[in-house]
């Protein structure tokens, strides 16, 4: 059994308050026994004010954020899932970037998020990621972690299965979602399709999750959550924010797999001839 432990962070505007808040929530997840912590997107900064946001953004080798949580996870012993920062990638164009860091304060893996969210809502949100951010280009996934090997993503990738069936066939163990969904598409979506990506590939899926009414006016929905590969949820964080922790067994892939041996039938499917 390994236990984990997630943050489910309510970002704000000030890098600075934002560390803060991540260098308690490391030290919780320590106290609470994880050897593991998984916290939200943009647990750095959390603001839709693009002009504002560029003055706090910065590289990754200048980031504040980042060097607190690799100092945080060295002092701690802990391993950290950063679930992502906004970063300057040097060229006019920002990254949104999650990061895997050892329990020595190393970064072993990075992935840029691939697929931005460029949305109208019903609700009269408005999204354009893709006018200031550049798109990931590659799948990642992290070997020799405390939940084995973990598959990254971030957020919206959450809709696009094909990216969680590459990474299950290279033989991911866990997949990772941190996120920051909103409100609406929250309530519709977010639990079913968690669920989805875990019975799928019969791999476990550690979604930590935005919540609440943020300092830049927006609301994300919670609900920070683990799945089994059953598709059973074995944490749901609701909507305050917070450190919960969670016990899972790595060897309940092989079981799910052994009933259910999805992964191994998938067969190539030609285009429709028209």
């Amino acid at each position: 059994m390994v236990r984990i432990a997630l943050f489910q962070a309510n970002s704000g505007i000030d890098p600075h308050d934002n560390a803060g808040q991540l260098l308690e929530a490391v030290a919780e997840a320590k106290a609470q026994g994880a050897q593991m912590l998984f916290t939200p997107e943009m647990t750095g900064l959390l603001d839709r004010n693009r002009d504002r946001a560029a003055q706090a953004i910065r590289t990754e080798e200048e980031d504040s954020v980042l060097a607190a949580a690799r100092q945080a996870a060295r002092e701690q012993g802990i391993w950290l899932q950063l679930g992502s920062l906004a970063l300057d990638r040097g060229d006019g164009r920002w990254v949104n970037r999650a990061f895997v860091i050892d329990d020595h304060g190393v970064v072993q893996g990075r992935y840029d998020k691939i697929h931005l969210f460029d949305v109208d809502l019903d609700s009269g949100e408005s999204w354009r990621e893709s006018a200031v951010y550049a798109a990931g280009e590659q799948a990642v996934r992290v070997k020799g972690t405390p939940v084995g090997s973990l598959g990254l993503s971030i957020c919206y990738d959450l809709r696009f299965p094909a990216l969680y069936e590459r990474l299950a066939e290279a033989g991911a163990d866990c997949f990772s979602v941190p996120a920051a969904f909103t409100v609406p598409t929250g309530k519709a979506h977010w639990e079913t399709l968690l669920r989805a990506r875990a019975i799928e590939s019969g791999l476990f899926v550690i979604a930590a999750a935005q919540c609440g009414k943020h300092a830049d006016g927006r609301e994300t929905y919670g609900h920070s959550m683990v799945c089994s590969p059953w598709g059973e949820i074995l944490l749901d964080m609701g909507a305050e924010s917070g450190v919960a922790n969670c016990e899972i067994d790595l060897c309940e892939i092989d079981r799910v797999r052994r009933a259910v041996p999805a992964l191994h039938h998938r067969r190539a499917i030609d285009a429709i001839d028209d």
